[in-house]
């Protein structure tokens, strides 16, 4: 059931029913089979009110399924498209992009392997139609099947609490017994002269509408050093564009292992114009395109001009604008949510996951995290905990990279004992199929126990490669059970992994 904030028209719920006021509503009662016609004229005093309200149509909206059709259940979302950052804007799109983008650079170096292919354009329409094409869709889908759900009330709203578990949605309020915060991140822009001009304002972009560009762009400056900036360099430049990267920091990709990210720094570079050391300070306009402005720690000016200007610089948590304070929600110094283990917030009844909450703005944790918040609503006496011991990343650029676990130089920082081994992917047979000289595995363990503290890979597969890491520390199995317990097959890429294993120095 759908709310659509015409006026003159508001929705109650109490004692089983859902009425209307002003128009004629078939409802089904709980425990009833038939269905009862209520008219209602006047105005109504009271607000509505819900079991359960879940603020986010992507992770959030996965969490109702059938186990909740006995309870009535507020999904409140006011973005443009419904189903939340990773289906519109973020994972599955991205990774679109990134496949046909990888596919192009294979092309580019293939007449390494023997192989002449001739020069590589994209046809940008055609890789937007399959992609927006499937994702679309599947967004009216998913909206049209929560309008058809009994026990559901959609309110296609922006929202903010005003109160202890009072939340306004558009026009009217409304209040539940229990919350679900779930209303994710937005891009972080920075405040920079010439952000606003609207002589600018078409041409500057978050990874919320970069992919919706009705051309290729013939240059794209990107800003940023992290994972979004990583990705869309890799899939513009690949498909043609003439990017340049500026990232305030020495290397890029900070969070990963100081190897993976010096090499990957390299490898991008060889791709792209990168400049390091940057820090924006201003755009302007300027013919056919953004000039963006920059200063190096020592403060010499520079320029640089692109079609279209990217900023992927990070995300904010959305708590903001949910006024969480207003309910008395407790909120960290970055503006995330603070829950506890069971991921409940301070305020009785109210749960947090995702973006809104986690450090790890990962689908993969949110999804985790709405599987304990599930479970939590529905066995209240019987509370599980999430598990962040062993949160796996990758990056789905060229090349790719994926870690679990800590970095050398956190442990080296420390003070815990480690010992480490690296193994170049062109050590492994299917290595040398590849000619691959750039990529490499490594993987850090403790040196009396031999359990793996960390796995990090650079290069192609990276993000299947590191599973069977993920796997050992998550079961508890050390190195050499790892590499020793079970076959490898040959010549397949993972023996690099088996090999990496091997090579640690274990008392």
């Amino acid at each position: 059931m759908v709310r659509d904030g015409a006026q003159g028209e508001r929705w109650w719920s109490g004692t089983g029913r859902k009425v209307a006021i002003g128009r004629e509503v078939r409802v089904r009662e709980e425990g009833r089979a038939e269905a009862e016609v209520l008219w209602v004229r006047g105005t109504m005093q009271g607000m509505q009110h819900f079991d359960l309200c879940v603020i986010g149509s992507g992770t959030g909206n996965s969490l109702i399924d059938k186990r909740f059709r006995n309870r009535s259940v507020a999904l409140v979302d006011g973005a443009e498209r419904f189903g939340g950052t990773c289906l519109n804007a973020g994972c599955i799109p991205t990774k679109m992009f990134a496949h046909p983008a990888d596919l192009a650079e294979s092309a580019r170096h293939a007449a390494a392997l023997g192989i002449d292919t001739g020069p590589v354009t994209a046809r940008w329409a055609d890789i937007q139609a399959r992609i927006f094409g499937r994702i679309d869709p599947i967004t009216v889908s998913g909206e049209r099947y929560r309008e058809g759900n009994e026990h559901v009330t959609l309110f296609r709203h922006n929202a903010r609490f005003v109160g202890p578990k009072v939340l306004a949605v558009g026009d009217e309020e409304i209040t539940a017994d229990a919350f679900v915060l779930a209303a994710g991140s937005r891009p972080r822009l920075p405040d920079i002269p010439g952000l606003d001009d609207p002589a600018c304002a078409g041409r500057v972009h978050t990874s919320e509408s970069i992919m919706r560009l009705p051309s290729l762009p013939e240059s794209l400056v990107i800003v940023g050093g992290g994972s979004v900036a990583a990705e869309f360099a890799h899939v513009f430049a690949a498909l043609g564009t003439a990017v340049t990267l500026l990232h305030r920091g020495d290397r890029l990709l900070r969070l990963a292992d100081e190897a993976v990210s010096a090499r990957f720094t390299s490898l991008l570079s060889r791709r792209l114009t990168l400049r390091l050391g940057q820090s924006v300070t201003a755009l302007d306009p300027v013919s056919g395109g953004v000039e963006v402005s920059t200063a190096d720690p020592d403060e010499v000016e520079y320029s640089f001009i692109g079609e279209q200007v990217l900023f992927a610089m990070g995300r904010i948590p959305n708590s903001d604008t949910l006024d969480v304070a207003a309910t008395g929600v407790a909120v960290d110094e970055d503006g995330r949510v603070v829950v506890d283990a069971h991921q409940r917030t301070n305020v009785e009844g109210i749960y947090a996951l995702g973006d809104l909450s986690s450090p790890r703005q990962l689908k993969h944790v949110a999804n985790h995290e709405a599987r304990v918040v599930r479970h939590n609503l529905l066995h209240p006496d019987d509370l599980i905990s999430s598990d962040h011991r062993f949160i796996p990343q990758a990056v789905f650029s060229g090349p790719q990279l994926a870690w679990v676990g800590r970095t050398e130089q956190d442990l080296r920082e420390a003070g815990v004992r480690y010992v480490t081994a690296t193994r170049e992917y062109g050590d492994v047979a299917y290595g040398w199929a590849m000619e691959d000289t750039d990529h490499f595995v490594k993987v850090i363990a403790d040196p009396d126990t031999g359990l793996l503290l960390g796995g990090h890979v650079i290069g192609p597969d990276a993000a299947n490669l590191v599973q069977p890491l993920i796997q050992a520390m998550s079961f508890g199995q050390d190195a050499r059970s790892l590499a020793r317990g079970q076959y490898w097959i040959h010549p397949a890429l993972a023996e690099v992994v088996e090999n990496a294993l091997l090579d640690l120095p274990l008392d």
